[in-house]
């Protein structure tokens, strides 16, 4: 809740959970977790007698790696699937899947008429010369990221074209149209054509055009054809790659992000990005790690890479587009970096790790440095003018810099992260470095250098988060980590509370948690009010993973699940929690005493500024609790906003994405009763 101290403002209560299942929810598999103690909490907000901290600016942010096709076939802008012809499954190499002929002519595979060095493999489109005895248009059709969404706005599409000189040498002037057009009926929803020309037979030809729609199709299947007259195109064979459709993206940034899956981040306010990974930078092998010099520049000179989650990466959001990303919802950058340790065939049992010794590391000390001038760098620097090459020569912000990821599975991290760190320090002394270490490993525990940070990860049942609501207090004394900092970078309710309390990482269906339920939100919410009452540890925060596509995910839960259809995006119970936490914090947290009751089953945590104090309150039990709230300054208002459900397993899905959403808070009463107090039974 939030007391004005000329109006009071907002008041949250997270009771119950959430389970999530694709279509609809599964059978309760966990139980609330019970008190003895449900009388009532007596509380005094010290708004002028007590102990302030200035809260952590940064502390709720997004994290996001390419998993669950939540770039390439999600928050990436582009339309279309395989449109290099790089490859899908990392296990297999260049295919045609995605594509389907229109008309009587033939795909396949070309390697003999490279559109560039990283894209040696391009469509070969073969037209007979019989074509038009059946047809009067020929062609191509990409079917999209398990369809294409097909409303009012304008289209951009773009291809690169190569004719065979020996085939097409009597007719080589051609038109192309360009259509977008249902996948089930045929129907043509809106089209353009490529005037006709006679095509270069040295270097392929760009192609770009723009389809102007002005309808809505009834669903998401639907396609991009490209196609030819099939009496001018007879007997001719076209080479096409990098093919390409972007609808409208967020803030019209060239070549970015999905225009509402985006919004749906942006309307979190998050205070930062953690990218690109994740284990998304660690590549199957060192060789297949993120190289960031390979995400830059003209899309068709990118190499594309398998990516750790069993797909391929077409880089089309690299390093520039993340960057762009943080530039357009005002976010600060935590810019992970590689670290020498990959994964080893899918594997942290079968890692591959760099050698200790600096003549080894060097080299990636050297391309960190050259990143963060690509990054920060005037454009009088090699990579800084790279940057302004590309289109942005003013440089952008690097707060934070994350040395690796997850790298406790590393043997040898304490030597890697000490030289990496010393010599980015160095050279960039005011970037907060962030360590992705710390006593995991049974075998050592990481010295972080005082003003460093680390990052944990927890993939944890409702109980581990509930029990560690008090686990920052006093941490830096207890652990001897003087001005050593948290960054919570990966949590979530993995599993329902089991006896062992150990994670069953096969998701078995009984007690796994496949999309965030109400109790989810409840566990990770009080876990989250012991974040805010220790601003001076707990620094960044960042639930993970952030969206699933619901086509082809790898894991789950989830922040946001989707898919090509704008309207089937479901925002979770999570979401909603993290919406609200950002939304109402003061800038300073507040003592609060207890004269009656204690934490648990009630949780809470306030804060304040200028005009307003700000209580959250989460009962984790399931009945009422009687909360009393004193406030030292004056106040006129309250009000408040709720998150509840009567089935704790409850969750949102798609088909009922509305199920659990915050409401405003019905009170009784709203002023000040007797000596200020104020009083409501907490569901």
């Amino acid at each position: 809740m939030l007391f004005r101290r000329k109006k009071f403002c907002s008041l949250f209560s997270l009771i119950g959970l959430a389970a999530a299942g694709p279509k609809a929810p599964r059978s309760p598999a966990d139980t609330p977790r019970t008190y003895s103690n449900s009388s009532g909490v007596s509380l005094s907000i010290l708004t002028k007698t007590g102990i302030k901290n200035a809260t952590a600016p940064d502390l709720y942010g997004w994290m996001f790696e390419d998993i669950n096709h939540s770039g390439d076939g999600g928050l990436y802008g582009e339309l279309l699937t395989n449109r290099a012809f790089d490859g899908s499954d990392v296990t297999i190499g260049p295919v045609i899947t995605g594509y389907k002929p229109t008309g009587n002519t033939f795909l396949r595979l070309d390697n003999l008429h490279p559109l560039t060095h990283s894209h040696q493999t391009v469509l070969a489109l073969d037209i007979p010369t019989t074509a038009n005895e059946t047809s009067t248009q020929v062609g191509f059709e990409n079917m999209g990221w398990w369809g294409i969404p097909v409303t009012p706005q304008t289209y951009n599409v773009s291809f690169f074209i190569y004719p065979d000189q020996v085939r097409n040498q009597y007719n080589p002037s051609t038109s192309i149209t360009v259509s977008l057009r249902s996948n089930i009926t045929g129907e043509i929803w809106a089209s353009t054509v490529v005037p006709a020309q006679s095509w270069n037979v040295v270097n392929y030809t760009y192609v770009s055009a723009q389809i102007v729609n002005t309808v809505t199709a009834p669903d998401s299947n639907n396609t991009l054809a490209i196609t030819f007259d099939s009496v001018v195109a007879s007997g001719q064979t076209y080479f096409f790659d990098q093919i390409s459709l972007f609808g409208e993206t967020f803030k019209g940034y060239r070549n970015g992000l999905r225009k509402d899956l985006a919004q749906n981040i942006y309307d979190l306010k998050p205070k930062f990005l953690r990218w690109p990974g994740g284990n998304n930078i660690e590549g199957y092998s060192i060789q297949r790690r993120w190289k960031w010099w390979e995400t830059i520049g003209p899309l068709e000179d990118r190499w594309p890479r398998p990516g750790n989650w069993e797909y391929y990466n077409t880089n089309g959001l690299g390093l520039m587009e993340f960057l762009e990303w943080t530039e357009a919802m005002e976010m600060e950058n935590v810019l992970a970096i590689y670290s020498g340790y990959s994964l080893g065939d899918a594997g942290e049992a079968n890692a591959d790790e760099y050698p200790s010794s600096e003549a080894a590391l060097y080299p990636l000390l050297k391309e960190s440095l050259d990143e963060l001038e690509f990054c920060m760098g005037s454009t009088s620097t090699f990579w800084g003018g790279k940057r302004a090459e590309y289109g942005h020569p003013e440089p952008f912000n690097i707060k934070y810099v994350e040395i690796g990821n997850e790298d406790w599975f590393g043997k040898n991290y304490p030597f890697r992260f000490k030289y990496l760190y010393e010599g980015l320090k160095a050279a960039y002394p005011d970037i907060m470095y962030i360590s992705t270490a710390y006593n995991e490993n049974t075998n050592y525990t990481i010295d972080i250098p005082a003003g460093a940070m680390w990052d944990t990860h927890h993939y944890e049942p409702p109980a581990f988060f509930i029990n560690r609501f008090d686990f920052y207090d006093n941490w830096q004394e207890t652990t001897n980590n003087t001005n050593v900092t948290v960054f919570i970078g990966e949590y979530s309710v993995f599993q329902v509370d089991t006896p062992s309390e150990i994670d069953d990482f096969s998701d078995p269906p009984d007690i796994h948690i496949f999309y965030p339920r109400l109790l989810s939100a409840i566990a990770e919410g009080v876990y989250l009010l012991g974040a805010e009452r220790n601003p001076n540890v707990v620094k960044l925060s960042s639930y993970a993973p952030s969206l699933q596509n619901w086509n082809w995910y790898n894991w789950t839960p989830n922040l946001i699940a989707f898919d090509a259809n704008p309207l089937h995006t479901v925002l979770s119970v999570s979401y909603y929690l993290q919406k609200l936490f950002n939304a109402y914090r003061g800038t300073e947290s507040v003592q609060v005493t207890n004269s009656a009751g204690d934490f648990g089953p009630l949780y809470w945590a306030s804060s304040m500024d200028e005009n307003n104090v700000y209580l959250k309150v989460i009962n984790v039990n399931a009945t009422t609790v009687p909360l009393t709230v004193s406030v030292e300054s004056s106040w006129t208002t309250v009000n408040g906003t709720i998150i509840t459900n009567p089935d704790f397993n409850s969750f949102n899905y798609k088909n009922n994405a509305t199920a659990i959403t915050p409401q405003p808070l019905s009170l009784t009463s709203t002023r000040a009763g007797l000596n200020g107090t104020w009083t409501w039974n907490v569901p």
